[in-house]
């Protein structure tokens, strides 16, 4: 077996020490990410393939780094993301538009609002679920459903749908995809690297996306645009609620709003 480059990075000093820890981390980041507005800067997709993968016997644990049957760890994942979404709702629908009432940073951009608002007028009530398998989308979703007062038992339906789908396949996929033999000997031997590059690399790309964010706001702000999304403004992004009844229209062009205009208008600048 590989050794490892520092010590306490040990396969099976891990493998003692972190069990369910790690899989609560994981759970978290995943309702994070679909059930915060906060956690689009998290990577989830990637997380959850390389969990699936740990989820190989490994030396030392018959069930891998989790210590837990891979069917337990994919069900668990599937059920964070599900409460994520039930939350994420919950939060839009109870603070309305003023939720997105706030001025342009690192951690909101009203750009990522209207990319998901998109994504329902194309794809109607089925972008809960094809919204899971898009990055920043998913994690805006909830709200904007919550907020549109998409019909709670047909939003719950489609999340648990999505959740399982995207939370429990995607961990599966991960784990099967360690039976291919090339991919199996490398993590038996390199465990430690692939937990230190997913724990590095989470950090880091959440790191990455918040300046990167902010960085954003910060040049549009210099340039004297419109960066404060007021009550007004917030209004225009809650969406029709006929928009969550209407079936995929595949060619996009199909915007509407609240007020029943065709497009979301850019903001006004000074």
């Amino acid at each position: 077996m590989h050794t490892a480059l520092i010590p306490w990075l040990d396969p099976e000093t891990i493998i003692q020490g972190a069990g369910p820890w790690a899989l609560l981390v994981v759970c978290f980041i995943v309702f994070a990410e679909t059930g915060l507005l906060v956690g689009f800067l998290l990577p989830g997709d990637t997380l959850l393939v390389i969990s699936g993968l740990l989820s190989h016997p490994l030396p030392g644990s018959p069930d891998g780094v989790f210590g837990i049957s891979v069917w337990w760890v994919s069900l668990l994942i599937g059920l964070a993301a599900f409460v994520g979404g039930e939350v994420g709702y919950y939060i839009g629908h109870k603070a309305g538009p003023a939720i997105f009432e706030r001025k342009e940073s690192g951690l909101f951009s009203v750009k990522n609002v209207e990319r998901t608002n998109a994504f329902f007028e194309r794809f109607g009530a089925l972008a809960v679920i094809l919204a899971r398998f898009v990055p920043i989308v998913r994690t805006f979703t909830p709200v904007a459903a919550g907020v549109g007062h998409m019909h709670k038992g047909k939003y719950t339906l489609y999340n648990l749908a999505g959740a399982v789908l995207w939370g429990f396949g995607l961990t599966m996929f991960g784990y099967l995809i360690g039976f291919i033999p090339p991919i199996a000997d490398f993590v038996k031997s390199y465990i430690d690297l692939i937990l230190l590059a997913a724990v590095g690399g989470t950090a880091l790309v959440t790191i990455w996306h918040y300046l990167r964010e902010r960085s954003r706001a910060k040049k549009a702000a210099a340039a004297g645009e419109d960066v404060i999304t007021d009550h007004a403004e917030a209004e225009e992004l809650v969406l029709d609620p006929d928009v969550f009844d209407r079936p995929p229209h595949l060619d996009g062009d199909h915007g509407h709003r609240r007020d029943g205009h065709d497009e979301h208008p850019p903001r006004d600048e000074p």
